[in-house]
């Protein structure tokens, strides 16, 4: 009898093992493949799968509460014209146009209804649903970092300005609101 429930006890410790065992697996997949690269980074900044999964977790939980707004026609249309201008100072000051190509990134995260408090906040709050082009934006923002002590060159302020368009355009054709929405 003893024998009998020690391995139906055994059996279901088992299984329930096997059961988490699946979920985390699970669970793990769903990060790697909505993060991306930015799983992979995380878990490298916090040296533990453990340590960075909770941290993605929190990301989306922050995210969750975040009132991400679409933008309305007009002014989307208003930034695109702004990207457009700074493109085009770009010819006669590169590094400038950089600079003003990494305010309007800023200022259309804003828009959008991400806290722009910190780089680094830009960064955890964009990796949840722009994971893909957050490693255009790191790129930028480093070059963009250099570019006000003259270490850099036109060819890489060029490609800052790729990369950061990267992102703009992303952040511009999310969530695109319907006519009606730009009265509220």
């Amino acid at each position: 009898m003893w024998t009998t429930i020690v391995i139906i006890v055994v059996a279901v410790i088992v299984v329930a093992l096997i059961a988490l065992a699946l979920r985390t697996m699970s669970r793990r997949r769903q990060l790697r493949e909505r993060y991306g690269p930015e799983y992979e980074r995380t878990v490298e900044a916090k040296h533990s799968r453990g340590a960075a999964e909770r941290d993605l977790k929190a990301r989306e939980e922050r995210h969750e509460a975040l009132e991400i707004r679409p933008l309305p026609p007009t002014v989307r249309d208003q930034y695109a014209r702004d990207w457009n201008n700074v493109q085009e100072r770009f010819v006669d000051s590169p590094d400038q146009a950089v600079g003003e190509a990494d305010r309007l990134v800023t200022t259309l995260m804003s828009e959008r209804g991400y806290p722009t408090e910190s780089y680094e906040q830009q960064t955890r709050d964009l990796s949840v649903e722009h994971s893909r082009t957050l490693e255009h934006y790191r790129a930028a923002h480093e070059i963009n970092e250099r570019a006000g002590g003259r270490e850099t060159s036109t060819e890489e302020l060029r490609t800052a300005m790729v990369h950061y368009r990267a992102l703009f355009d992303e952040l511009l054709r999310g969530d695109t609101a319907s006519p009606g929405d730009e009265h509220r």
